[in-house]
This record gives structure tokens, C-alpha cells and sequence, in this order.
């Protein structure tokens, strides 16, 4: 981590403030004052990866590769590497999926489910992924005929969903005070297993969407909403 922190301290250099003048202040304070603890620097390397994504210019663009992989924020791995695919066919479900009751999702998983107070009630609930003692990995909440999908996992530094987001709006915000991506535009989505295999099979077309973390859970919010809503959305979790 020590090497990793310093190689931090040296990309900052390379930050356009302009482009996104709070968040890179703040990120600029820190890597300047006195080396923060092992705790902190997990949120700062995602911090700046995020800063990178959107805040490079073009000629950087081969350093914002480089560390695209620091970016398991909220159990999400942005990747700007490349042109954003167009998957074909028919999107395998998430392994192990099936149709739950809110209830007995609840019994399920590992982590509470908080229903937004401003959707209410969710139409469908699927849960997937389970263990071998039946506790199931990830939790979706669907809205709208499933063109609103609220899913809630284990909120590790690992992997969970991949994203490959290039030529999309990338942008780095806030839900309740606390670190948020906004993805603005269209981008390939693909489920990483307990394993860290990547299952291209799961591979679909996603909508906007907003990821955070709170109290150990990560959320994707995805669907037809602008950035503000989907904001107001997150804030409403009860």
C-alpha cells in the first residue's frame, strides 16, 4: 500500500480541477497532508481512480487504464479501457436467481433490504448467487415492469457487477453526504461470481445508473432516471 500511495501522490499532479473542482480539492488535501491509515486508503485510491475516470485529459488516457482496476468501489469495477460493447442475445440470469417474497428475501441474504421510500413496494424481488449454506448473494428490488432494479449486495472491496462504462457519463457524486458513481449513459453490465469469474453469459445492456455504498450494503439504482432522481431515490432508503 505504501508504493500504491505514493504512485497516487504523483498522478495527482495530472488532475484538471476545473473539471470537477470540490471533489479534487478535497482529494488534492489529502494526498498533500500526512499519510492517512490503512483504513482511509482503500476509499482514497477509489476516490482518485474515480477523479481519473472523469477528470484526465485525453492524453492521460493510458494512466486512467492503468489504474481503472483501483476502482472496486461499492463492489463495482469500472472499466474505461475500451469502446463500450454491445452484448448480444439473451443475458443468462444472475447465477442461482429466483423469485422471493420481500420476506423471505430477508431470510436470505445477510444484509437488511431497505425499500426506497419514494418507489415503495417492490413489484418483483429476485435474490441470486447463494452459498453453499443458502445465503444468497446479491438481492433485487424491481419498479415499473422491471425498467427501475434496485439490487443490494455484500458491500466488500471485491468485485461484484462489472462494468464497462467508456463514452459514458461518468461522474463522481454523493448520496447522503457519501462517495457515489453516476453512470449517465448506456454500458455492458456483467455479474463477477463469488469466485471472481467474470460471467460474460449474465452480460446485458444497462441504463443509467447510480452505485454507493451504506452501512456495509452497495446499491445499484438502474433504470430511466435522471441523476437527481435517482439521488433522491437513494436517500429515501428506510
Amino acid at each position: 500500500m505504501d508504493d500504491l500511495e505514493r504512485e497516487l501522490r504523483e498522478l495527482a499532479a495530472w488532475l484538471e480541477p476545473e473539471r470537477s473542482p470540490d471533489v479534487t480539492g478535497r482529494v488534492r488535501a489529502r494526498l498533500a497532508g500526512p499519510a492517512p491509515r490503512r483504513r482511509w486508503r482503500y476509499g482514497l485510491a477509489a476516490a482518485l481512480a474515480a477523479l481519473l475516470v472523469v477528470a484526465l485529459p485525453p492524453g492521460r488516457a493510458a494512466l486512467a487504464d492503468a489504474v481503472a482496476a483501483l476502482l472496486r468501489f461499492s463492489g463495482v469495477v469500472v472499466d474505461t479501457s475500451s469502446g463500450t460493447p454491445s452484448p448480444g442475445g439473451t443475458p443468462s440470469p444472475l447465477p442461482g436467481q429466483r423469485p422471493v417474497t420481500l420476506v423471505e428475501a430477508q431470510r436470505q441474504v445477510r444484509f437488511p433490504i431497505r425499500v426506497p421510500a419514494r418507489l415503495g413496494a417492490p413489484e418483483r424481488v429476485l435474490v441470486a448467487d447463494p452459498d453453499d449454506t443458502g445465503g444468497h448473494r446479491v438481492a433485487s428490488l424491481l419498479y415499473r415492469g422491471g425498467a427501475v432494479r434496485l439490487d443490494a449486495f455484500d458491500g466488500s472491496l471485491d468485485p461484484v457487477f462489472h462494468k464497462r462504462a467508456a463514452g459514458a457519463d461518468v461522474t463522481f457524486t454523493r448520496v447522503d453526504g457519501d462517495f457515489a458513481i453516476w453512470v449517465g449513459g448506456p454500458h455492458a453490465l456483467a455479474y463477477v461470481d463469488r469466485g471472481g469469474t467474470v460471467r460474460v453469459a449474465t452480460a446485458r445492456l444497462s441504463a443509467a445508473t447510480l452505485i454507493w455504498q451504506e452501512g456495509g450494503v452497495s446499491y445499484r439504482l438502474e433504470g430511466d432516471l435522471g441523476r437527481d432522481e435517482a439521488i433522491e431515490i437513494a436517500g429515501s432508503l428506510g
